[in-house]
């Protein structure tokens, strides 16, 4: 039985996450869902918890049994020019821009985020874990990227991207050091470093 809760706030909320941010090539996604209060699903959890079989499932039925729901994304040059920080917080307003539903609070996996349109926020600390609607725009954002890399996997096959999926695996830093970097790769990481860093 699950222990995420349906609503945090006790009023119409719309839940976000992102997916990507750690990887050294292709952008960030972020969605937003908004969940009926009383919404309930037993193997619905943090994306990264559950199998992509699990994942796939639930998809259909997040997107029906939503009030709302939208994906979006930032783009690899897009990170480079405002880091992956702030390019994550612009996909997860992208996708509340594109809520044709009306919410009046918004909750926010993991401790950053950067207020959207005066509605008020909460950032919750491994929030995929613990509210449906930001566990649903986890499974939601992370299947979105997931097929843009496995498309993107079959022009450049040699990084490995369709099982890596981008993230700076021994393959992928192996192929970057042996055929050099893609159009897609985020310049502002040390793509062949053991530790992932940034340029700010």
């Amino acid at each position: 039985m699950s222990d995420l809760v349906a609503n945090y706030s006790g009023v119409t909320e719309a839940g976000c996450d992102e997916a990507g941010r750690g990887c050294l090539a292709g952008p960030v996604f972020a969605a937003a869902v908004i969940l009926p209060s009383d919404f309930y699903h037993p193997l619905l959890n943090d994306s990264k918890k559950i199998s992509q079989k699990v994942r796939m499932s639930l998809i259909n039925e997040i997107k029906e049994k939503s009030l709302g729901w939208c994906v979006a994304m930032v783009d690899h040059t897009e990170i480079d020019e405002i880091n992956i920080l702030n390019a994550s917080i612009l996909a997860m307003h992208r996708a509340l821009e594109g809520l044709q539903t009306e919410f009046k609070h918004i909750v926010v996996d993991g401790n950053r985020f950067k207020a959207f349109k005066n509605i008020p926020h909460t950032t919750i600390v491994k929030g995929d874990g613990k509210v449906f609607s930001i566990a649903a725009a986890s499974v939601l954002a992370k299947e979105a990227r997931d097929e843009f890399m496995r498309e993107l996997d079959v022009k450049y096959p040699q990084y490995g991207w369709k099982k890596n999926m981008g993230y700076p695996t021994k393959v992928h830093r192996a192929a970057i050091a042996e055929h050099g970097i893609s159009d897609y790769h985020r310049k502002s990481f040390k793509l062949t470093d053991s530790q992932l860093k940034l340029n700010f």
